[in-house]
């Protein structure tokens, strides 16, 4: 019992670091890059409040579950920003380095739930994992819109590379997707900050 509960601190005190990987995407406030830990946060208080608008019921826990656990690899791999195609190159294989050796730390029943829903997660094959990346899109854009598109002006982002980026969103909830076009992301090419096409 208390080699169990050993393995489990050691993983909690290491997921901490979590709160340290720094993400592309501005806070409300647009004053300082959100971090993985509270965008995991703020997609399990989305999935609690806006499961009532996916495509197929879904188990909640379940699927918080995974958002909560979704980025912790990213304590290794590193965030691979959604616009770098060069780092997409590799970043399966990093992360799956990194959920081998994280969920490691864990007894080996906590272990491999978490890669199960790690993996799950990266399939995108059950209504549950659909709508864990119907939110992982959609609240990136909610807050590059709340900023006034400031990181899409900053990283150059085109219509194309933004719609390409959140082409799977409608497969877990087409009532967000079709909120975050008309709300988020039109406005936001009418202004200018998503441009039309590359220059």
């Amino acid at each position: 019992m208390e080699d169990r509960l050993e393995k489990q601190i050691a993983f909690i005190r290491e997921i901490d670091k979590e709160k340290f990987i720094q993400r592309m995407t501005l806070l409300t406030d647009g004053k300082r890059r959100e971090n993985d830990a509270e965008h995991a946060w703020h997609l399990a208080m989305m999935c609690f409040l806006l499961e009532e608008y996916a495509n197929e019921d879904i188990d909640v826990l379940h699927t918080m579950e995974m958002v909560l656990i979704h980025d912790i690899v990213e304590i290794d791999a590193g965030d691979t920003f959604a616009y770098d195609y060069k780092a997409q190159e590799t970043q399966a294989e990093r992360e799956m380095a990194a959920a081998k050796r994280l969920f490691g730390i864990l007894p080996e029943d906590q272990g491999k739930k978490l890669m199960d829903l790690w993996q799950e997660f990266e399939a995108y094959e059950t209504p549950e994992a659909c709508f864990a990346h119907t939110l992982d899109n959609f609240q990136p854009v909610m807050l590059n819109a709340a900023t006034e598109g400031k990181s899409w002006k900053k990283w150059g982002a085109t219509k194309a590379k933004v719609l390409k980026r959140n082409e799977k969103s409608q497969l877990g909830s087409k009532t967000l997707w079709d909120y975050s076009y008309k709300h988020f992301i039109e406005p936001n090419i009418q202004k200018g900050n998503i441009k039309e096409e590359e220059e």
